[in-house]
């Protein structure tokens, strides 16, 4: 029953799109859900085969314990949706008294969905359907069926799924296209730690590392390799068995953990960095020391010494080893300015708490129009839909912004720019009719922001002629 989360939510999909096409919703709604719903049956077949391969990674026991939460989430999930999917041929179809109201017992503490509202009508793929149900509840917001037909509802909906069943993994296969940058501040304060421990090897390095080793997945659930390494640091049995130690002090030498992953990975790139310098004293090896350190880690500290600097001469590494080695280079200065920011960020906070939420999907495309209150539409957020999110999750839902940077503009008090603390938003590309883009300020002269057609939710300097505004 693996696969059922990912083949209700499509059958939504589809079922919303036909009730898009039966109503007097705008033209564009209504052919943008059945884009949306077309891509999301295209794509099934590829996404339970990314999900049935993930699960066959897992240990048995490991296994079993997914199994029965996709089975649970998969009964809740089409408890929610069952009123707005066309019924069986043997299903006889009976509109309830306006009094009833049909809702499921939740299945999992992250996903209660409830029904409610029976007035509504389905059409689904050319055929009207009455419906028992105008909206459905995932968690505590409600969708109607042209939220879910403009994929609004669809995006926070899986990605909650999805966080619930893999926590700690990047959104891959619910609909959201991001890169695994996301998922690193749960990272930043063992990273900065990490990077502490020697001279040769800083907090960047290891974390553009850990983005290559496995896209900072962690917990039960992280991938593991064809060889066997496990983890976020992707250690394999012996070198863990070496340099596992519990660093967080919670008695476990957890290999699938961040902090004892981290910590244990600074450690091991530390030793290579020193038997590499060591090396080159001796006239050993030659080559820079840093990107000798991470082919050490990659292929083992004997490869660099066996070539005499960066291991060459066979496929793997001419094609694993040396590739490995340039991506982390080339994407160190992107995760400096990531951890800048974070690294003093108070996530206590409730100003920590926005710029969290607006971290959480990194690498997001920039859409026009996308993103709400509920999260990411349309595959993306603009600038204000990213902070109208951001604002709306931090507040614990008590402050909803106005949808345009113009609108939010008139929100809260402004302040000086010297004075932003990270959670302000901070205006920008004025024009006569107000400011044309909005972001967070997430501290040390950086911001988190959606910024324009072609590009994705960064980090970024704090732009020339900006101005702050406290909302939260």
């Amino acid at each position: 029953m693996a696969g059922d989360p990912i083949a209700v939510i499509v059958a939504v999909l589809v079922s919303a799109a036909g009730a898009a096409a039966g109503t007097d919703l705008p033209p564009p709604i209504q052919d943008g859900a059945a884009g949306v719903a077309a891509a999301a049956e295209e794509a099934e077949p590829g996404l339970q085969e990314q999900l049935d391969g993930l699960l066959a990674t897992l240990p048995e026991a490991q296994r079993e314990t997914a199994d029965v939460m996709l089975d649970n989430a998969a009964t809740a999930v089409e408890d929610a949706a069952e009123p707005l999917l066309p019924p069986t041929e043997t299903e006889e179809i009976d509109a309830p008294d306006e009094a009833e109201s049909v809702a499921s017992e939740p299945t999992t503490s992250a996903v209660t969905p409830v029904v409610s509202n029976p007035t509504s009508t389905i059409t689904s793929l050319g055929a009207v359907i009455p419906s028992r149900a105008g909206a459905v509840q995932f968690g505590t917001s409600t969708f109607s069926l042209g939220d879910l037909a403009s994929q609004t509802a669809f995006m926070p909906a899986a990605e909650a799924l999805r966080r619930a069943l893999f926590p700690g993994m990047p959104a891959t296969f619910t609909g959201v296209s991001t890169s695994p940058i996301g998922a690193i501040t749960a990272f930043v304060p063992w990273l900065m730690k990490a990077g502490a421990i020697c001279d040769g090897v800083k907090a960047p390095t290891i974390a553009a590392l850990y983005a290559a080793e496995n896209g900072f997945r962690y917990g039960p659930t992280a991938p593991v390799s064809s060889t066997g390494a496990r983890g976020p640091g992707q250690f394999m049995p012996g070198t863990w068995q070496t340099y596992g130690k519990d660093a967080d002090g919670d008695g476990i030498a957890d290999i699938n953990g961040i902090a004892d992953s981290v910590m244990a990975s600074g450690n091991l790139l530390c030793d290579i960095n020193n038997q590499v310098e060591k090396w080159k004293s001796e006239g050993r090896v030659s080559g820079d020391t840093l990107d000798l350190t991470i082919a050490g880690y990659n292929a083992g500290a004997g490869a660099v010494l066996r070539s005499g600097g960066m291991p060459s001469g066979t496929p793997d590494y001419e094609n694993q080893t040396k590739p490995y080695v340039a991506k982390i280079r080339a994407t160190e200065m992107q995760f400096a300015g990531i951890l800048n920011p974070l690294s003093t960020l108070d996530l206590a906070a409730i100003g920590g708490r926005a710029v969290n939420s607006a971290m959480d999907y990194l690498g997001l495309p920039y859409v026009w129009g996308g993103g709400n209150i509920n999260g990411p539409s349309g595959g993306g957020f603009d600038c204000s839909g990213l902070t109208s999110y951001a604002v709306f999750k931090a507040s614990g839902g008590t402050i909803t912004l106005p949808r345009t940077s113009e609108t939010q503009w008139n929100v809260g008090t402004e302040i000086p720019l010297a004075m932003a603390q990270p959670g302000d938003l901070l205006f920008g590309n004025w024009q006569a009719g107000g400011p044309g883009h909005v972001a967070i300020y997430a501290g040390n002269g950086q911001m988190v922001h959606a910024p324009t057609f072609g590009d994705v939710v960064r980090i970024g300097p704090v732009f020339d002629g900006m101005k702050a505004r406290r909302v939260l």
